[in-house]
C-alpha cells in the first residue's frame, strides 16, 4: 500500500431504522401485485381455480419469506458516509457494491420521497456524478436528515474545485 493512502473501510452511518419497515411494505406491495389478481381471478373463474390459486399461494409464501428475511439483512449491509472529500455508500443484495463519489465529480444532488417513503417519513438522496456507473443513491434516510445532507453536499461541492462544477 502506498504511503498516505488508507484502506477502503465500511461507511460509518446506518440508514434510519424505519428503512426496515419501509422495505417490508415495498416487498408486501410487490407481492400483493402478483397475489391479489391471481386470487381474484381464481375465485371468479371456476375451471381455473386450482391453477391460479396454487401459484397465488406460492407467491404469497415467497412474499412472506422475503418480508421476514430480506429487510434485516439489507439493513446490516447498507451504509453511507459523507466526508469533505467524497460520498461513500455500500449496499447490495447478492452482489455488494461499494461506491465512492469524489466531491469534485458531483454534478447534482436531489432528494426524492415516494408515496410509501412519505408514510414512513423517509427520503432518498441521489448524488449524480459524471460516472458511467450512474448516480449514487442513499435510500432510507429520515426526510429532515436527507434535506440537511443535500444542503451539506451542495455546500461542500460548491467549495470543492473540480471538473464537474
Amino acid at each position: 500500500m502506498t504511503e498516505g493512502r488508507s484502506r477502503l473501510r465500511p461507511p460509518r452511518n446506518w440508514l434510519d431504522r424505519r428503512a426496515r419497515p419501509w422495505w417490508c411494505a415495498q416487498l408486501a406491495i410487490s407481492g400483493g401485485v402478483v397475489v391479489v389478481p391471481l386470487v381474484v381471478l381464481g375465485m371468479l373463474i371456476e375451471p381455473a381455480r386450482t391453477w391460479l390459486l396454487v401459484p397465488a399461494l406460492v407467491a404469497a409464501a415467497a412474499t412472506l419469506v422475503a418480508v421476514l428475511a430480506l429487510p434485516p439483512w439489507w439493513y446490516r449491509l447498507h451504509r453511507w458516509e459523507v466526508t469533505e472529500r467524497a460520498v461513500y455508500t455500500r449496499g447490495g443484495f447478492l452482489w455488494q457494491t461499494w461506491r465512492v463519489a469524489p466531491m469534485s465529480r458531483i454534478q447534482t444532488v436531489d432528494t426524492t420521497r415516494g408515496p410509501v417513503q412519505r408514510v414512513f417519513g423517509l427520503s432518498t438522496v441521489t448524488v449524480t456524478t459524471a460516472s458511467s456507473a450512474g448516480a449514487v443513491k442513499i435510500e432510507g434516510l429520515d426526510h429532515e436528515q436527507a434535506a440537511e445532507l443535500a444542503e451539506e453536499l451542495t455546500r461542500i461541492t460548491h467549495e470543492t474545485p473540480g471538473d464537474a462544477t
